[in-house]
């Protein structure tokens, strides 16, 4: 009877399902020890994980005599040293309704790149405010990376309440701010939350010292939101890995299902030379099977010997992507260095590896204003008619709107859309560094292209120099004049 009980928890307990999370904010807002209060109000810390951290915050904690929650996540020597989270920390726990992965990333602006890193599979993100600073630029910047990571649901933790006496007014006023910013960018689900990790407050049970916030706890509201899926189950996409051949009576095709379902007898066509083909087998780990989808990783082989290599795609001959060279995207840098429009990078693509170059930046996004994080058609940032031409590189955590051209043909949908197959990388040739992430827009045509070209490198062409007084126009028409020249695709320089 006891071994059916233990069977029946364990059965019960691998149909929970999984909800992957991160924690974004400003350095020092309070992020590692909101998740480490989370474990142990929740009661997940196992008993010499408590004495070490007991032990632990007394030696090195920067909680006076509370414990340091903190310690339970910041496991470098330098995080525990400094008081900062420098390197993405994992930590799972389960609690009777759901399973959780929590992904604490740094708040420092040096390490925004790994809070991308901690962000590319996360369902909701924390993003933490200290309740006596406010909305600060990096929340800001983590927010529009959230967005343009496709993280749709947000809980906004104003943490840090027990400084500001639990102030209804401080809480409303943020959650205003922020709830303004944040529609701007395309964030819509929002869920705001005045707690204090120090103290437990609406951590795990609502607090008595917030009476006007009726709503849940923060662990009551993770148990409960629904996020929306992150897998396109829709658009089969199989990237082709690796060409299995152990012998001359067996040619398979490897590799992970990107998206979309994989059912034997389905037609299929090969991307790029366009021969079609049937699923002929759907082999797995387990076996030979009927069917696999996203994100399994299986073998396929076909009914016809297709020349396929590594890089090249499986598609339905009815729900092909996009396809091309040049393409549109946003894009993060996270290189130290700048970037070299003059410069070929390695573009990293499902399996495809490419070289490329930017061949545009069209549009620089500034974090403090609230223009949607994939938004096509944002204003291109120049300067005035009598200022330095639009800049031509990217500097750590910009975000941008670039055009990207490639050596080899890549399968692509809109980030949007497919995940998979709509985010890049670039690495750089020389260091291998991973120097930027990439969001695909969809294709670069001349269309597309054509109302941005005044950022494009400047040519030889002179500017024209208007002289006002020798034409006879008072300074009180000089704003008009401006307007008009920004839109001609020359440099005017105008003079008094």
């Amino acid at each position: 009877m006891e071994a059916q009980s233990i069977e029946e928890y364990l059965a019960r307990d691998e149909r929970k399902d999984l909800l992957r999370l991160l924690t974004a904010g400003s350095v020092d807002d309070g992020k590692s020890t909101l998740i480490g209060r989370l474990l142990f109000d929740s009661k997940t810390i196992y008993e010499d994980q408590l004495l070490s951290l007991e032990r632990d915050s007394k030696r090195m904690g920067n909680a006076g005599e509370h414990i340091d929650y903190a310690l339970l996540l910041d496991g470098l020597k330098a995080e525990r040293e400094q008081g900062i989270t420098i390197d993405v920390a994992y930590r799972y726990f389960s609690t009777n309704k759901r399973k959780f992965i929590i992904a604490d990333t740094p708040g420092h602006e040096q390490y925004t790149r790994n809070m991308i890193t901690g962000g590319s599979t996360a369902d909701l993100a924390i993003i933490l405010i200290d309740a006596r600073q406010g909305v600060v630029s990096q929340t800001r910047r983590h927010s529009h990376i959230v967005a343009l990571l496709g993280i749709r649901h947000v809980v906004l933790a104003v943490n840090k309440m027990d400084l500001v006496g639990f102030s209804q007014k401080v809480f409303e006023k943020i959650a205003d701010d922020y709830g303004r910013f944040a529609s701007g960018i395309g964030i819509g689900d929002i869920k705001c939350i005045p707690l204090s990790a120090l103290d437990g407050d609406n951590v795990v049970e609502n607090s008595e010292r917030t009476p006007y916030y009726d709503g849940p706890s923060l662990l009551d509201h993770l148990e409960t939101v629904e996020p929306r899926g992150r897998l396109n189950m829709e658009d089969m996409r199989f990237p082709v890995q690796y060409v299995l051949r152990p012998s001359q009576d067996f040619r398979g095709f490897s590799g992970r299902v990107a998206s979309g379902v994989i059912r034997k007898d389905d037609d299929v066509v090969a991307l790029p030379s366009g021969k079609r083909s049937r699923i002929k087998q759907i082999l797995t780990p387990d076996g030979e099977s009927d069917m696999a989808w996203a994100p399994m990783s299986v073998c396929l082989t076909l009914d016809d010997e297709i020349d396929l290599s590594r890089g090249e795609m499986l598609v339905r001959p009815d729900a092909e992507p996009m396809r091309g060279r040049s393409l549109r995207a946003m894009m993060v840098w996270m290189d130290e260095e700048q970037m070299d429009m003059g410069k070929q990078y390695f573009l990293k693509h499902t399996t495809l590896t490419s070289r490329a170059t930017i061949d545009l930046i069209e549009h620089i996004v500034d974090i403090n204003e609230g223009e949607p994080a994939l938004n096509a058609n944002a204003p291109t940032r120049v300067g005035a008619p009598h200022e330095e031409p639009a800049p031509q590189t990217l500097r750590l955590n910009e975000i941008a709107r670039v055009r990207v051209r490639t050596s080899r043909e890549l399968f692509f949908d809109p980030y949007e859309r497919n995940r998979a197959t709509g985010a890049f990388i670039l690495i750089d040739p020389i260091s291998n560094m991973t120097s930027a992430v990439g969001m695909i827009i969809g294709e670069a045509t001349e269309a597309a292209g054509r109302a941005d070209t005044r950022s494009a490198p400047t040519s030889s062409v002179e500017p024209i120099v208007i002289s006002l007084s020798r034409l006879g126009i008072g300074p009180e028409h000089r704003e008009a004049i401006e307007r008009v020249a920004r839109e001609l695709p020359i440099d005017i320089i105008i003079k008094e």
